[in-house]
C-alpha cells in the first residue's frame, strides 16, 4: 500500500528520521572507535533504512543512492528518489562537529518536485513542504559558503572579483542551506559532485525562491545516464547575474 504521505513531507519525514539514525549510531560508537568503521556505518546504516522505508512508502518508485548500485532502469521510470544517505561523512565522523546533512529528494518527469536536507545534529530541517522565506540582504560583503577542508584554487580570484568574504563549513548540503538560514548569501561549487550532493538542496532552494543553475547558468539536470554533475551555484536570486558574470570572467568550470 502506498504510503498517503505527500511526497513533499515523506522527504522530510525520511530525511529527519535517517538523521535519528544517524545520532544513534554516531551516539553508540565508542569514543576511541576508529574513524573510517564509524563513516561506513553510518553510511550504511542510512542508506539501508531509506532504502527500507522508500520500497514500503513508494514501492513503485525508482532510488538513486549514494550507496547503492546504479540500476539502469531508472531512466525508464517516471519518479526517481535521489538521495545521499550521509552528505558530509567525515564531518559525521569528527564528533562533535555538526555540518553534516542527509539528502532526500524525488524527481519526477524531467523535474525536482520535493526535497528536503536534514542537519540532525543541530536539529534543523530544511523541506519543500514548507519552504522557508529567504532572509534579509545582510549589507554587507557576500558571504560565500567554502569547503573548509578542500578550498578549490580558483577561489581567492572569484573572492577578490566579488570582494566578498569566506565562510568555511563541512558537507555540501550544509553549504547550501547556509544561504537559507542567513548564514551566506552564495554557495559556489566547481570541481566535482554527483546527483545526490546536490539533488535535495537544490529542490529546497528553488521552493524558497533562490537562484540554482550550473556554474555556466544552464539548468541543473538530474536522473541524466551520467550522475556525475561537477558544478553548481546557489545564491540570493539578486546576486545571480554578478556571481555568474565573475564565474564566466575566471573561466571556473
Amino acid at each position: 500500500m502506498v504510503d498517503p504521505r505527500t511526497d513533499d513531507l515523506l522527504a522530510k519525514d525520511l530525511a529527519v528520521d535517517a538523521g535519528r539514525v544517524l545520532l544513534r549510531i554516531r551516539g553508540d560508537y565508542p569514543a576511541d572507535g576508529d574513524a573510517l568503521a564509524l563513516k561506513n556505518a553510518g553510511d550504511l546504516g542510512s542508506h539501508d533504512f531509506l532504502m527500507a522505508m522508500l520500497a514500503q512508502a513508494r514501492p513503485d518508485d525508482a532510488v538513486l543512492s549514494e550507496e547503492g548500485a546504479d540500476n539502469p532502469a531508472r531512466l525508464a521510470t517516471e519518479r526517481v528518489w535521489i538521495v545521499d544517505p550521509l552528505d558530509g561523512t567525515r564531518e559525521f565522523s569528527e564528533r562533535p562537529r555538526d555540518d553534516w546533512a542527509v539528502h532526500v529528494a524525488l524527481w519526477e518527469r524531467g523535474e525536482l518536485v520535493a526535497g528536503a536536507v536534514a542537519l540532525p545534529a543541530r536539529e534543523q530541517v530544511f523541506a519543500t513542504d514548507a519552504p522557508p522565506a529567504i532572509p534579509a540582504a545582510s549589507g554587507g560583503k557576500i558571504r560565500l559558503a567554502v569547503s573548509r577542508s578542500r578550498p578549490p584554487a580558483w577561489l581567492p580570484a572569484l573572492v577578490e572579483a566579488l570582494d566578498a568574504e569566506v565562510v568555511p563549513m563541512g558537507s555540501a548540503g550544509v553549504k547550501a542551506v547556509s544561504v537559507l538560514d542567513g548564514s551566506t548569501d552564495a554557495y559556489v561549487h566547481a570541481g566535482g559532485q554527483y546527483e545526490w550532493d546536490s539533488a535535495a538542496p537544490v529542490a529546497v532552494a528553488s521552493a524558497a525562491g533562490l537562484h540554482t543553475s550550473r556554474v555556466d547558468g544552464s539548468p541543473l539536470l538530474y536522473n541524466q545516464p551520467n550522475v556525475l554533475l561537477p558544478d553548481l551555484v546557489v545564491c540570493r536570486p539578486e546576486l545571480a547575474e554578478q556571481i555568474l558574470a565573475a564565474v564566466a570572467r575566471l573561466g571556473i568550470s
